[in-house]
């Protein structure tokens, strides 16, 4: 068993055209382009989320005071 052909290719896109019919192989088209639409902008977003997160964080330490508690002691 060989690889197959171009003419191969060719005839089978034209058998699954004619099962489904060109309207519907569009659609589902769409709906997959759509899905990785879909999840490059949630990548996008939680990547800016992130980000975002990060940098919040880092100007919370500058504003944070570092100070030592010390016990208070009873003077009787």
């Amino acid at each position: 068993m060989g690889t197959f052909s171009i003419w191969h290719w060719l005839i089978v896109l034209l058998i699954v055209a004619l099962v489904f019919g060109t309207k519907k192989l569009r659609n589902v088209g769409e709906d997959l382009g759509g899905a990785v639409k879909g999840f490059r902008k949630g990548i996008r977003d939680a990547q800016e989320d992130e980000t975002a997160s990060i940098a919040q964080r880092e100007a919370d330490d500058e504003n944070t005071v570092d100070v030592q508690a010390k016990e208070k002691t009873d003077a009787s």
